[in-house]
Formats: structure tokens, sequence, C-alpha cells
């Protein structure tokens, strides 16, 4: 810690919560000392120091009462609640563990009846839907579940870096420092920060990945049993609001909660009237959420890139390696060579095709991207295949024809195929 940190101790009343923003510049170091807390359905270990990285926000929460000690420097702020949605967060959880009870006890031949709860997060930026997701899962977790994440937020990623979509088994209450475990994500590349970027695109990923699980969940009852946590990016208007209803259908959601936004739950209960099997409630936001900045959010994700490659507090070591042009076929999806407007009937405009998979010469333009190792063994697989993992562009050698690069690890990349989109990092 700085000289200038400070150690205090903190008394939570019962159903109370302390919310901490830790600083830019130094970690906080926090322990329990009697009681029981938790940070976002993880229960905290007694007496144990945690160490916590800096920006980190987070808040403890205590159903009988716990107190705190806390080592933090001078710009980590925090401050007590005793208004919190905990208790309608804790009933949903109750009511989904009913739901996969009765899944596990039918007969597993009838996929439809031990399919347990497919729950769906949804509501505006901000408001708190990756949390709540979190609290979900652990608490799921904590009594023996192996519930699946779902993160369809290609804005930020909770599973892996931004620009994809995964979805992972969660087998233990999500730890507070390091996240989501990633033993096996299952992991499609989008490739942008943002759907409208290419609309089409984003709905097929989100489409293959769903397939998957469903390939999946048919032959392990427990998983099935389990369900899922979908968690879903904030645009929610316009085309935002049509991808939400795409991929509630997609994933065949059973449970929509939406947090924080009376009109957006008053429209999807009109639009899925039609479907009595689904369950939209409402939720209370939480007062702790804190509004993000554009430039903190663009941050956030230069931060997850970096994580990816050297680990939340530098712990691991990537390989710079050199591939030769040769090595390598990178793609893009999207776009393509236009037809000329001679070619098309009179008034129609050019159009690219949003989910044409199209060669990429290996050029300077390539510098500073994040690519994506695709498993696909050629170019009719790429839509359909998920990836192994990313690497980053370091150098790029029009002569010599070498690609310098950084991986995680050494040796050979799991597959020949990249795939670029406009994800772009600049190491610091």
């Amino acid at each position: 810690m700085t000289a200038t940190s400070s150690s205090r101790q903190v008394k939570l009343d019962r159903e109370c919560e302390l919310r901490i923003e830790v600083g830019e510049n130094s970690p906080l170091r926090l322990r329990l000392l009697n009681g029981t807390a938790e940070i976002f359905g993880t229960e905290l270990p007694p007496e144990i120091w945690l160490n916590f990285p800096p920006r980190l926000k987070f808040a403890i929460f205590t159903w009988h009462g716990a107190t705190i000690e806390m080592d933090s420097g001078p710009d980590t702020s925090d401050y007590v609640a005793d208004e919190t949605p905990m208790i309608s967060y804790v009933n949903v959880h109750a009511i989904l563990q009913a739901r996969r009870n009765k899944a596990k006890s039918s007969s597993s031949n009838d996929v439809e009846s031990s399919q347990g709860p497919r729950v769906i997060v949804v509501g505006p930026t901000d408001s708190g839907k990756s949390t709540l997701s979190r609290m979900l899962l652990s608490w799921a977790a904590k009594q023996g579940w192996k519930p699946t994440f779902v993160d369809l937020d290609i804005g930020q990623g909770s599973i892996t870096i931004p620009g994809c979509i995964a979805a992972t088994p969660i087998e233990m209450p999500i730890d507070p420092v390091e996240g989501i475990p990633l033993e096996m994500p299952l992991v499609y590349f989008y490739g942008h920060t943002t759907p409208s970027a290419n609309v089409d695109l984003y709905k097929l990923v989100v489409k293959e990945l769903a397939k998957t699980l469903g390939r999946q969940f048919t032959g392990n009852c427990e998983s099935r049993a389990a369900g899922m946590v979908i968690n879903t990016m904030g645009w929610i208007e316009g085309v935002g609001y049509e991808l939400l209803l795409h991929a509630i259908d997609a994933f065949n959601a059973d449970v929509v909660l939406v947090s924080g936004q009376e009109k957006l739950c008053s429209m999807l209960k009109d639009v899925l009237k039609s479907k009595p099997k689904v369950d939209v409630v409402k939720l209370q936001k939480s007062g702790g959420v804190v509004s993000r900045t554009p430039k903190y959010r663009q941050k956030s994700r230069s931060y997850k890139i970096r994580e990816y490659f050297y680990g939340m507090s530098n712990e691991l070591s990537p390989h710079s390696n050199v591939a030769s042009f040769s090595d390598w076929t990178v793609y893009r999806i999207g776009g393509g060579p236009q037809a000329p407007r001679s070619a098309l009937p009179i008034g129609a405009e050019p159009a690219a095709d949003p989910t044409r998979v199209v060669p990429v010469n290996i050029s300077q333009d390539l510098l500073h991207l994040v690519l994506a190792v695709s498993y696909a063994k050629n170019q009719e697989e790429i839509i359909s295949s998920n990836v192994a993992g990313f690497v980053y562009i370091t150098d790029i050698d029009v002569q010599r024809r070498k690609i310098t690069y950084l991986a995680p690890s050494a040796g050979e990349l799991p597959g020949r195929i990249l795939l670029l989109g406009t994800l772009t990092w600049l190491e610091t």
C-alpha cells in the first residue's frame, strides 16, 4: 500500500451494503472481521485479506450484519446504503431454484420439462445488469448447480475481450476479484464493440451460440436443469430493442428480468404476451449503480484487452512471436465488393453483404489490431465456428513478409485462419 493509505473499520447493520469505488492510483485491501457478508452473491471468507485492483467498483452486502476492515488509498471512496433491492433479487433466485428442482426431478427424456430456467437480464446502460447476472449465478453455484452464463454485451465483455459474445459454465460462486473463470468458454467473434457496425452479423453469431449451447444441453441433463443466465447490452431502443427480441427468441428465454425501466418492461410484456410461458419481471435498479462515461467505457475496453494478455495484475507473460504472411489466412466478415450500379435494377442501391466472408491482404493496416484465431478449417466454416483466442499485431514487415504478434502463450497457433474486425488496442 502507499504511505498515505489508512486502515479503518466499517460496521454494517443487517441488510445494508458498503459501496466502494477503488481509486485510480492505489489498490484496496479489505477483510471481513466478523459476521457474514457477500460481494455480488459470493461470500467473503472470514479474516482473510483480499486485494482489489484500482478502478474497481463493487458493493459488500450483509444479510445479518458484519464488520469490515479496509486499508485504502486517499482516492478510494465508499459509503453505506440501507436501501437495496436485494430482497427482490433473492426472491427471484428462490423462484429460479424451484424451477431448477422441478426440471431435475422430471424425466430427462422429456427435453421440454427437464429444461431449467433460461433467464435473460435486460435494461438500459448502467442499470446493474451484469451485477444482477453475477448474483443469480453465484447463488445458484453456491447451492450446487452449474448454470451457464451467456454474455451478449460486446461493448464491455465479462467473459472475454470486448467484440465477442461468449458462454461458460459457472461451477463456483464468482470470485469478487478475479471475476468469471475461463476454463471452458465458448467464444464467437463479432469483431466490433457496437452491434450497429453489422446488425446482421450480430444476429448470426447470437444464433450460432444459441444453437451450439442447445446441442450441448441436449446431451447434458445437469447443465440443462441448471439453465442459463443471459446478460445483454444496454442498447434498448430501435435496432437495440429488435436485437433484444431476437436474443429472447434465439435462446428461447422463459424469464425476462427488466432492470430499472418501466417503459421497456411494458413493451416486452405487450409483445411477449403471445408466449404464455415467458415471464417478464420488472426489478428495481440498485442505487449503487454508477453511470460510466463513454471515455470510461473506452478505457475499460482497453484494460479488458490488456488483462487478456497480461492478467489482472500483470501475472501473465504473453509471448512475442513471428509468423510469415504465408502462415496465415486473414478474413473479415461483412462488406466485400459491391455490384456496380450499372448491373443493378434502376433505383436500387448497391449493398455490401453483411455476412459475406472476405479475404484480407496482410498489410500495415493490421498494425495494432486484435485478431481472433478461428477453429474453422476453411472459409465456409468461418461463420459457424467459435474462436480459440486472440493475437495482437505489433509489427508488419512487408519487405520480409513477416508479422510480429503478441499471443498468450508460445508455440503454434491453434488455427491458421484469423479474423479481423475493428478492435484496436495501443499497448501502454
